[in-house]
């Protein structure tokens, strides 16, 4: 084998890793470089400062709220969309205009864009002039302050995610029930399984590999919530629905604390990659492949 042969299947592979260290390789250790900084965007010197941002941020009773915010959201963001989109894919997985009906509506919002999707939830849930508050008033219910209580507020944003993501994890589960081979279910009704037998003891393990991707997924995504907190809630009120990414926003951009918004990446990073491994470590020889 020549040099030339040797070298030819790195060569085809290089301008995608080229462009991934570029685009996401470099940024990540750029980032933790000016966590150790102090530097206004601005200025063109930077002052070093070692892991003060660090002890800064987790001495901060406001950060440690947005850790809060973002777990609590994250915790009930994956639980309700993985569980619902699992019943709804058992109910939905069957022929008939009907359903596929229905699969179809469930799935837009999933193609809508997110700006665009807060921007209707904002007017639903609006106290005065909402839908949500029209409907819940027929039904003799007074009028919830859906975007503008600390209570409700975090809640109304899991609403709106779970809505967004119910069709597509909805789908992979349809799909995932649509391997699962025909004879496992005759085997079982010749065994005269009971219904929830069959789910948790057949249906359960075969899609666990399915279950395993949507929740890594989702878990990721709500770790990077934005566009809603940005555009139905600035964080407030009284920064019960920051997050994450829009702390990391609003000190990097909105009050140029460059060295303090990566040190927060740095733990987002830190945080999403410890969960990651956690779960693989624990969960993976309990999925299923075959």
């Amino acid at each position: 084998m020549t040099v030339w042969e040797r070298l030819r299947p790195y060569s085809m592979v290089a301008p995608a890793i080229i462009v991934f260290a570029m685009f996401f390789i470099y940024p990540i250790f750029y980032m933790m470089y000016l966590s150790l900084f102090d530097w206004n965007f601005v200025s063109p010197t930077k002052t070093f400062v070692g892991i003060q941002n660090f002890v800064d941020l987790l001495s901060e009773p406001d950060f440690r709220q947005v850790l809060s915010n973002t777990t609590l959201y994250t915790v009930l963001t994956v639980t309700l969309t993985t569980g619902l989109s699992l019943f709804m894919a058992i109910w939905l997985n069957r022929s008939g205009f009907f359903y596929g009906l229905v699969q179809g509506a469930i799935f837009s919002p999933h193609i809508i864009s997110l700006v665009s999707i807060s921007l209707l939830w904002s007017w639903l849930m609006d106290p005065e002039y909402g839908l949500l508050n029209w409907v819940i008033g027929l039904f003799g219910f007074g009028k919830l302050e859906w975007l503008s209580h600390p209570s409700t507020s975090l809640i109304s944003l899991v609403i709106v995610a779970v809505w967004k993501g119910l069709g597509y994890n909805t789908l992979v589960f349809i799909a995932g029930l649509q391997s699962i081979p025909q004879d496992i279910y005759e085997a079982a009704s010749l065994d005269r399984s009971r219904p929830w037998t069959t789910f948790t003891r057949l249906i359960l393990p075969m899609l666990s590999p399915t279950i395993f991707f949507l929740v890594i997924i989702n878990l990721i995504g709500s770790f990077q919530v934005f566009e809603t907190i940005a555009i139905m809630t600035q964080g407030g009120p009284v920064n019960s629905t920051n997050t994450l990414v829009y702390y990391i926003y609003e000190a990097g951009f909105r009050f140029f604390k460059i060295g303090y918004a990566s040190a927060a990446g740095v733990i987002l990073l830190f945080i999403v990659g410890i969960l990651t491994i956690v779960y693989f470590r624990l969960l993976s020889s309990r999925v299923h492949y075959r």
